[in-house]
């Protein structure tokens, strides 16, 4: 006998709302496995976690899991990092796209089917959450204009890299002043000639009270901004000309936390889990 599933309540659910392609918000999520459990993990998040903790959920539209190599982990700056303690902390990521206007909904169903699986066993304890947040688009901007993949297709595009940017301002206006300056005048500038197809950048929101314990309340709220470079080339071919000083990209009132290259996971594969450590 198949469970109740609300066949009516869901047909409700899809008439009233927003609908839209645009990634109004975005789950980012850096995680370390536990030494020994690289495979495991590996596995358990690519076979299971990925789609029911992930993609099977209302308005998660989009996501791509990313690797750091242990060569990969080491071109990551600054060496003091606020987000990843040690900087190479952290050798998953994992980027999912949320259709804008739809934040409180799907968060009322992932914090709901996440206490499920946990109860369930299907929860993988051997790991670390570095850095997740789920976080509200502020802006993106494109090497090319009006040409080429936009971001809602950034996902789903093949990019060949990803770098994760993370900088803390020190208060809500510089923040501000920051992403201004960002948008209208540095990502345009680095962009030109660069192998990055675009720049989505992303402001941070506090988890509920009700989310799964072991992962932290977020950091920097009203003073983070974490940047996505989506990559045509591997970074490895391209860092040292056009990556390499990004930890620079900042002001007197903020700091770059960390700049981390990451590179498509194959899925279905344990591809690259022996180059981790």
């Amino acid at each position: 006998m198949s469970e109740e599933t609300r066949s009516e309540t869901y047909a409700e659910l899809a008439s009233v709302g927003p609908y839209g392609v645009r990634p109004g918000h975005a789950l980012i999520t850096m995680v370390e496995p536990h030494p020994g459990q690289e495979y495991a993990y590996n596995r358990w998040y690519e076979d299971d976690h990925y789609y029911a903790g992930a993609m099977a959920m209302p308005w998660m539209y989009a996501g791509r899991r990313w690797v750091a190599t242990r060569d990969l982990q080491e071109l990551r700056r600054p060496e003091k990092s606020a987000v990843a303690q040690p900087v190479t902390a952290g050798c998953y990521l994992s980027t999912y796209w949320i259709t804008d206007g739809r934040y409180d909904d799907h968060m009322k169903w992932t914090v709901g089917i996440n206490k499920r699986l946990n109860r369930d066993g299907r929860v993988h304890q051997s790991r670390t959450h570095v850095f997740t947040s789920f976080q509200d688009h502020a802006a993106t901007v494109y090497r090319d204009g009006a040409a080429g993949p936009r971001d809602f297709h950034a996902l789903d595009h093949p990019y060949a890299g990803l770098v994760l940017q993370v900088v803390d301002t020190e208060g809500p206006e510089a923040r501000v002043r920051l992403l201004d300056r960002l948008r209208t005048h540095d990502l345009p500038r680095r962009l030109t000639g660069s192998p990055a197809a675009m720049v989505t950048v992303f402001r941070p929101t506090p988890l509920p009270g009700d989310r799964m314990t072991y992962v932290k309340q977020v950091e920097g709220v009203e003073t983070r901004l974490t940047l996505l470079w989506f990559l045509e080339q591997d970074p490895r071919h391209c860092w040292a000309d056009h990556f390499a000083d990004l930890d620079t990209l900042a002001s007197d009132t903020a700091r770059v936390e960390l700049v981390a290259p990451f590179i498509p996971t194959v899925p279905g594969t344990d591809l690259y889990v022996d180059q981790l450590r």
